[in-house]
């Protein structure tokens, strides 16, 4: 199964090379969310743009594997279906769940793109990480792994719905709620009551908090501990769930 899900990685990260235009809208949104923010609430928020910088760039971070793949994994693999692709590998002596974790998997390489991409924008913005390089290279890889266990939500769609307008639905709207009802814009404690209560039990604030303690300093065991549980579970779950439903669909 692991050869057979490395191969047909190997061939969709073919396929975003023939079509780059898959890989660009993982790039530019995030480092657009953090030019916006960065110049239109730095100043309000944090008093200035380069402390509002360094409070964001965290945030930011677990958003771009949020966004890298939730659209992509899902539009590939309904397409992949709707072709015929998958019914050829049927045909093989190919493992089914390989099929799925090979699009995931491919997608962890998009994620690793987005995240080189988006420190270098970061360092040029002013972004200077406060603790350490293996410490940062932490974060990064804490991020890609919480993104590859959230895309699973999305494959799962894209299985049972098998149509482009719901994966590209789900996708677009799912960040929304987990990644904006957290503290990543502004602290959990100017927010109303109902958003603060929803905000302290959102997997993606304690990914956030733990980007935080990772890249600027602050407690890191207990985000990073709840961040990989919640990793865990999402991966458990959907992940399940997306391979037992595509052995019945199929």
């Amino acid at each position: 199964m692991i050869a057979h899900s490395l191969a047909l990685a190997g061939r969709s990260l073919t396929k975003t090379r023939r079509n780059p235009g898959v890989l660009m809208d993982a790039l530019i949104l995030p480092v657009l969310f953090l030019v916006l923010f960065v110049y239109l609430f730095g100043g309000a928020v944090a008093g200035s743009t380069q402390e509002y910088l360094q409070y964001l760039f965290p945030g930011i971070l677990i958003l771009t594997t949020v966004l890298a793949g939730q659209i992509a994994t899902g539009m590939s693999i309904v397409v992949d279906m709707k072709k015929g692709v998958f019914d050829r590998f049927r045909s093989m002596p190919v493992s089914r769940s390989s099929l799925l974790v090979g699009s995931v998997l491919a997608d962890s390489v998009r994620y690793v793109i987005a995240v080189v991409v988006l420190f270098g924008v970061g360092y040029l913005l002013g972004f200077r990480v406060e603790t350490n390089a293996a410490a940062a290279a932490a974060a990064a890889g804490l991020a890609i792994a919480f993104g590859f266990a959230l895309s699973w939500i999305t494959v799962l769609v894209a299985v049972l719905l098998r149509d482009e307008t719901m994966v590209s639905t789900v996708g677009f709207l799912l960040p929304f709620p987990l990644v904006f009802g957290t503290s990543m814009v502004a602290p959990a404690e100017t927010m109303p009551d109902w958003l603060r209560t929803w905000a302290d039990v959102n997997p993606v604030s304690h990914a956030i908090d733990a980007s935080q303690g990772l890249l600027l300093g602050g407690p890191v065991a207990g985000p990073v501990a709840m961040m990989l549980l919640w990793g865990g579970v999402f991966l458990a779950v959907f992940g399940t769930a997306a391979v037992t439903a595509y052995r019945r669909l199929t």
